[in-house]
C-alpha cells in the first residue's frame, strides 16, 4: 500500500481534524502522510503512517498505527470492527492511562460495515514479549500477567456493567450460543473423524448437555469484570529497555463481560504446552491474585480463582470449534486443541462435569 492508496480517514486534512478533536494538536495541520510500514492480522490490515506537519505541532504524534478490516474477513467479521471501536470510543476514557494505546479516532459504519481506528503508535517505546508462538519468559509473564489483573480489577463488579458498559447474556443467550455450538461441533467431528478421539467426544457430549449448569457462574453476575477475550501474550507490549514502564495491551475485538479467568486460561491452557504452563501457572495465578487485591477487589479468595480457573479451562474447549467454524487456519485451532485438552487432563477439569 502507497501513501496515495492510503482510505480517506489517512487524508491529512481527516487526520488533522481527527487529532484537533482528542486534543492532540492544536494551531498546527498535517500536511503529509507516509506510510512506515503494513501487515495483516488473521482479522485485521495494520498500517504505521508517519506524518508531517505545517504549523505548530508540538507534542502531536509523530506517527499513527492504522487498524481497518482485513478484506478476507470484512464481511464475516464486520461486528468485530464495531465492538472494538466501541472499547476504544466507549471505554477507554473511562479507564486510567497506561493499560492500552490512547485512540485518537474510531468509527464504524453501519451501513456498509466500514470501521478504523487510530490508535497511538508504541512501535518506539514497546515491543512484543516473543514472536508468536514462542512463549515469554517468566519475568515478561509476571509483567503481563500484572497489567491484566489491573485492568480486571478496574471493572471487577463495575456498577456499570451490563447498563452503561458491555451486554449481558440472558439464560436465554446462552442456551443459543451453545445451540449453535453444538451445530458447529457436530460438523468438526464428522471432518476431523478418527483425529478426533471416543474419550474427546464424550468430553464434548458432556460439556454441551450440562452448559446450563455450567453457565450459572457467568450469570450469578458476581466477581465478573470486562475480559480481553483474546488475551494471549502476543496482545501485551512491553516496554523497551530505558524508554517505558508500563505494558500495554491491544487487540479489543472480543471483549466482554466475564469471570476473569477466562482471560488466563486462554493465555496459558490454550496457548502454552503442559512443561511451560506447568512451570508457570500456579506463579502466575499468585501474581494475579495478589494484584487483584492490591487495586482494590475484595471477597475473592485464592480458592474461587482456582475454581473459576479450572472451569474457564474446560470451557475453552469450545474455543478450538469456533475457530474452524470461521475458517481460522488449523495451524492454530488444531494446536490450540492438543494443548487445551492437556490442560484439562492435568487439572482434573472432568472432575466439574
Amino acid at each position: 500500500m502507497t501513501s496515495s492508496q492510503l482510505p480517506a480517514v489517512a487524508e491529512p486534512s481527516y487526520l488533522t481534524a481527527a487529532l484537533r478533536k482528542a486534543g492532540a494538536l492544536d494551531a498546527g495541520a498535517v500536511r503529509e502522510v507516509k506510510v512506515l510500514h503494513e501487515r495483516d492480522t488473521v482479522v485485521s490490515h495494520i498500517v504505521r503512517i508517519g506524518l508531517r506537519y505545517v504549523g505548530e505541532s508540538t507534542g502531536a504524534p509523530q506517527s499513527l498505527i492504522l487498524k481497518t478490516p482485513h478484506a478476507h474477513f470484512a464481511k464475516t467479521l464486520a461486528d468485530r470492527g464495531e465492538h472494538e471501536v466501541a472499547f476504544y470510543t466507549q471505554l477507554v476514557p473511562n479507564m486510567l492511562p497506561g493499560l492500552v494505546p490512547r485512540c485518537f479516532d474510531g468509527h464504524f459504519d453501519e451501513e456498509s460495515g466500514a470501521w478504523h481506528l487510530l490508535l497511538e503508535d508504541l512501535t518506539d517505546s514497546h515491543e512484543l514479549a516473543t514472536v508468536p508462538t514462542l512463549p515469554p519468559s517468566r519475568d515478561q509473564a509476571m509483567a503481563i500477567v500484572t497489567t491484566l489483573a489491573r485492568m480486571h480489577a478496574a471493572w471487577w463488579n463495575h456498577a456499570g456493567l451490563g447498563e452503561t458498559v458491555g451486554t449481558w447474556a440472558s439464560t436465554e443467550d446462552s442456551a443459543t450460543r451453545m445451540e449453535a455450538f453444538a451445530g458447529h461441533y457436530d460438523r468438526f467431528a464428522d471432518q476431523l473423524g478418527d483425529r478426533l478421539s471416543e474419550e474427546r467426544r464424550i468430553l464434548y457430549r458432556r460439556l454441551i448437555e450440562q452448559s446450563a449448569r455450567l453457565s450459572q457462574r457467568y450469570h450469578s453476575r458476581r466477581h465478573v469484570t470486562i475480559t480481553h477475550g483474546d488475551a494471549h501474550t502476543w496482545n501485551f507490549l512491553l516496554p523497551r529497555a530505558g524508554v517505558a514502564n508500563t505494558v500495554r495491551i491491544f487487540d479489543f475485538d472480543l471483549w466482554g463481560i466475564n469471570v476473569a479467568t477466562s482471560d488466563l486460561a486462554y493465555m496459558m491452557a490454550i496457548q502454552w504446552y503442559p512443561e511451560r504452563r506447568q512451570a508457570l501457572e500456579r506463579t502466575l495465578l499468585n501474581r494475579y491474585h495478589e494484584t487483584l487485591l492490591a487495586h482494590g477487589v475484595a471477597g475473592y479468595t485464592r480458592g474461587a480463582l482456582d475454581q473459576d480457573y479450572r472451569l474457564s479451562v474446560l470451557w475453552h474447549i469450545t474455543k478450538p470449534v469456533w475457530q474452524w467454524s470461521i475458517n481460522i487456519p488449523p495451524g492454530i485451532w488444531w494446536n490450540n486443541l492438543e494443548r487445551v485438552m492437556m490442560a484439562v487432563e492435568d487439572l482434573g477439569c472432568e472432575e466439574l462435569l
